[in-house]
Parts: structure tokens; sequence; C-alpha cells
């Protein structure tokens, strides 16, 4: 006859019991991991340097471009500017301030009155006040980009919206490098052809199914991706969404990457009408629907 014994059955219930509570502690220590990532993404997009500051795009044409607050300037300012600050001199890409005299402006917090601006180069932005002006490539064309830290986006801004945390889409990914990068052509929002530097490819399973994404680098070594997928358009931003990875790391069958949806993000141009960005390569439009990480940014854009 067997009897039940009631201290083997206190203890498996004990080991269950723990066995849940460090699963369940785990779980919560990866969601307030995604929170605070969600809310210092949140802070830096809203910081006196981020995407919301942006409050001008200006196309540059041959040769003298005056900026400054009067309406009459090629490249009008807010009314903080000196009426006429200077001009940019374009000429085959190449762009040169010049700054009338007795307009205080400085790059790199030295004083300028002549400079050559270097497109997208964070070391040549020319600073008038609270605006920040720099010149911007997209494809073959040139802007100068304005950042006022008073921007009415800015005040304007409502918040970003998530979907709720789900750990299923936080994935282990297989990472595959290429010999050497590889050089795609693609667009951006605005119809600029602009060449995407991929350096590799993951592979990851979702419901079952394996899809691959297109990988560009970031300065770090972590990984960018640019990818659509079925809720684009509809609970998503209908260009893009960004993802960033960690640093790949060497396994026993390659090397692997974490890929977490949660984390997933809407480019620049979600909340501001004059930022560019990047239309996924078809091989980043996936046929599945991933409702994780940012969903549609739903606020009006400021006029």
């Amino acid at each position: 006859m067997h009897f039940h014994h009631p201290r083997r059955g206190l203890a498996l219930f004990l080991v269950f019991f723990l066995f849940a509570c460090v699963v369940s502690a785990d779980s919560a220590a990866y969601r307030q991991s995604v929170e605070k990532w969600r809310h210092d993404y949140e802070a830096q997009l809203t910081s006196d340097s981020g995407w919301l500051t942006v409050s001008g795009l200006f196309w540059l044409h041959e040769g003298e471009n005056r900026f400054g607050s009067d309406p009459l300037n090629d490249i009008v300012l807010p009314a903080s500017a000196p009426a006429l600050a200077g001009t940019f001199d374009f000429h085959a890409g190449k762009t040169t301030v010049h700054i009338l005299p007795g307009v205080t402006a400085t790059i790199n917090g030295k004083p300028v009155q002549s400079a050559e601006l270097r497109p997208d180069n964070p070391q040549d932005r020319l600073v008038l006040g609270d605006l920040t002006l720099y010149v911007h490539a997209s494809g073959a064309r040139f802007a100068l980009r304005l950042k006022d830290k008073h921007s009415p986006l800015l005040k304007s801004f409502t918040g970003l919206h998530w979907f709720p945390i789900e750990e299923s889409y936080a994935l282990t990914a297989r990472f595959v490098p290429y010999d050497s990068p590889k050089q795609f052509d693609s667009q951006n929002v605005l119809g600029d052809s602009i060449k995407m530097d991929i350096v590799g490819h993951v592979l990851f399973s979702l419901h079952g199914q394996e899809y691959r994404l297109e990988a560009e680098a970031n300065p770090d070594g972590t990984l960018f991706i640019v990818f659509r997928d079925l809720t684009s358009g509809k609970e998503t931003y209908p260009a893009s969404r960004f993802l960033d990875t960690d640093v790949p790391k060497d396994g026993p069958n390659g090397k692997t990457v974490q890929l977490d949806f949660n984390k997933a993000y809407n480019p620049p141009c979600a909340y501001n009408p004059y930022t560019t960005c990047p239309i996924p390569l078809p091989a980043n439009r996936l046929r599945v629907e991933i409702p994780a990480g940012e969903k549609l940014y739903k606020h009006t854009h400021a006029s």
C-alpha cells in the first residue's frame, strides 16, 4: 500500500514555490529594465538636444543664402535671432558661413566670424543664442537644419505611447556578419537616394517562423536595424521603426545578439516634419505583426 509522505509533498511544494518566485523576480526585473529604458528614451527626446528641438529644414541653393529673423531672408529664423545674422555660401556641396560684424555666434564654444561647415558633423554646429544651425545632407541635396530650445513641437509634446511589455518579444538572434560591409541603395521619407552600409544580418524565430533582418553598425559596436512589419500604418508609424541590439557575442554556434522589440522606437520623422528618416530595405519588411515597442504617435504637428 502506498502512503503519501507529507514531508516529501511539502518539499516539492517549496521547490515549485521558490522556482515561481525566482521566475517572477526575473520577470519583474526585466519589466523594470524596459520601463527605465523607455523613460530614458523619452527624456532624451525631450531634452535640449533632442529631436523635438528641430524646428526648421532649409534647402541650400548655389551661392549666397542670407539668414536671420527678417522674413525676406532665404533662411528665416525665430525672432530671437538678429534680423540679418550673416550668409551661408554654398558651392558644389561646400558650405561656408560668414557672420556679420556685431553678431555673436560660436562653434564648439568659440566665437566665429567665418568657417566651413561639414555636413552632419557634430563639431560644425553654429550656435546663435538658443538656436543651433548645421548642414544636413539628404542624399545629394544639402540643407540647413535648425534646432531651437524653445521649439513649438517641444512645448506641445504630449508624450509617447507604448505596447504593453511582452517578454516573448525579447529574443536571442543569430548574427551572420558579412566579410566586409555591403552598401545598399535605399531612400529616405523625402524620396532622396541614400546608401545603407549593412554589416550583416540577424536570424530569429517568432511564432515558429524564421525571419531575417539586415543590420547596420552603431559606433559603439551594437547593431542598428530599420524595419517595418504588418502593424505599420495601423498601430505603428507607417514608414519604419528602429531597433538597436547589444554587441554581438561569440557562442558555440556562432555570434548571437539580443533583439528586444519591446524597445523598438519610432524614427524622428514620426514626431517632427523637419527631419529625414530612412525607408527599410525590402528585406526588412516583415510579413508578421510585431505589436511591441512604440506605438503610432498621433499628435498633430505644430505649424
